[in-house]
Parts: structure tokens; C-alpha cells; sequence
């Protein structure tokens, strides 16, 4: 698959639909397969954090799930087909799981929050086969959940620890597995259990969702300062590209 660098870490050129189609195709072939979805935090604390490069670098596909990323590829003259966020990936895959009754696990947020997800997912999805989950709050040098995932050979495992945990336990963990999709998908359990609104729809059509979650969530004004240094950073490399 053709693949768009941006500051070192490859982003695969795919819309949104055809991405689904691509994952679901790898599942139903029995293949293995390990997905990040990376925005303009992800790629400067990857930039940052050699381990942590070296750990999405492990990935069978990354995709651009935040507009800074598309927009920075247009401008580097190598653009993307769009965005391909981890939630809307997740949503249509659980639709493709219902319809094919495929084995899903679950693992991380609050218990509480947890719990909630799999109440709703069996309401809206009755067919998808829920074999299990767990929380976020467990011992990380306890192999057992990952050899619990392992024996249920689930068909898609999405992990909700935040980054960069959810990607560093699929990568430690990754050679425990023989099949399956395994996605790490930031806080989107808070969002399907309700804990959480996701951004409107108006909102996310221009492209401000992660305004809307300031807004509501005004503790990551920290994290959202990976926004400017990433455009600058991308607004120089274009300078550098145009004076040579």
C-alpha cells in the first residue's frame, strides 16, 4: 500500500471507506493485523520519544485520524484521500462484526465506563459475539489478559488505554496472538457508553472536534499545545522544501 511520510511516520493513502473494506477483508482472511490511528499528537511524541516511534513503526497500517495531519500532507505536496479516524473505523467494523457474528474483546477505561460499552454494543449489535473483556486499571507485568485474549481468539481486539499505552501493550503483546485486528481506540468506550458526547455533527464537518473536546474537557489544554509545534514544524519543513 502507497503510504505518505509526514515527519517520519507513515500514513496510509486510503479514504475512510475503502480502509474498512481493506481491514475487513484481512479479517475474514484470518490475517493479523495491528492499526494506529495517529493525529498531530501522536506523530510530535513520536518525534520526541525514540521508543515510541519505534513502537508505531510496528504497525501494520497507520491512518490520519486528525485534520492537522491531512492538512499538513496537502501542504508537503503529498496529499492524503482524507481523514480515517479510529472511532468511525471501530463503528463500521462492529457493524461488519454483527452482520458476520464475529468474536470481539474489549479492554480498557473505567470498569463502570466498560461495562456500559458492552450494555450498549449488545443492544445495538445483538449478533457480535462479546467474549470477553477488561478494564484499564490492571498490573502491567501480568501477561494474563493478553493470554486471556489469546485463547478467545477474538476476530477484533480494540484496546482504549490512551496513548501511548494502548499502543506499547498491542506491540509487547502482539506475538501472543495467530489472528485478528488489534486497534487501539483512545476514549471512544467513554463515548459509546455515554460518559462522553462526541463532538456534532456540524462540528466535526468543520473539522473542530478537537475544539469541542477542549471545550467540554478543558484539562487538555496541555496536550493540545502538540498543535501549534506540529504546524510549525510542518510550515518549516514546507520553507526548507520550497528554497531548495
Amino acid at each position: 500500500m502507497r503510504t505518505v511520510t509526514i515527519m517520519n511516520v507513515p500514513f496510509i493513502h486510503i479514504d475512510q471507506e475503502s480502509f474498512v473494506k481493506l481491514l475487513a477483508e484481512r479479517i475474514e482472511q484470518k490475517e493479523k493485523t495491528f492499526v494506529v490511528t495517529a493525529n498531530p499528537e501522536i506523530v510530535m511524541k513520536a518525534n520526541e520519544e525514540p521508543d515510541f516511534m519505534q513502537l508505531i513503526q510496528q504497525a501494520t497500517y497507520i491512518t490520519a485520524d486528525g485534520i492537522g495531519i491531512v492538512k499538513a500532507a496537502k501542504l508537503l505536496n503529498d496529499p492524503l484521500p482524507g481523514r480515517v479516524t479510529g472511532y468511525d473505523t471501530m463503528m463500521q467494523l462492529l457493524k461488519i462484526a454483527n452482520e458476520k457474528q464475529y468474536r470481539v474483546y474489549l479492554l480498557g477505561a473505567k470498569r463502570e465506563t466498560i461495562e456500559k460499552t458492552v450494555a450498549k454494543l449488545h443492544h445495538q449489535f445483538p449478533n457480535i459475539q462479546i467474549v470477553g473483556y477488561h478494564d484499564g486499571y490492571f498490573d502491567w507485568e501480568n501477561n494474563m489478559i493478553a493470554k486471556e485474549v489469546a485463547a478467545l481468539k477474538p476476530d477484533m481486539t480494540f484496546v482504549a488505554l490512551g496513548v501511548p499505552k494502548q499502543e506499547k501493550w498491542i506491540a509487547e503483546n502482539y506475538h501472543h496472538f495467530t489472528h485478528g485486528l488489534f486497534m487501539g481506540i483512545g476514549g471512544s468506550f467513554d463515548v459509546i457508553s455515554g460518559t462522553v458526547k462526541r463532538a456534532p455533527e456540524i462540528w466535526q464537518k468543520l473539522n473542530l472536534e478537537w475544539f469541542y473536546r477542549l471545550i467540554n474537557q478543558p484539562t487538555r489544554w496541555r496536550r493540545m499545545l502538540a498543535l501549534p509545534r506540529f504546524a510549525g514544524k510542518i510550515l518549516l519543513m514546507k520553507v526548507k522544501g520550497a528554497s531548495k
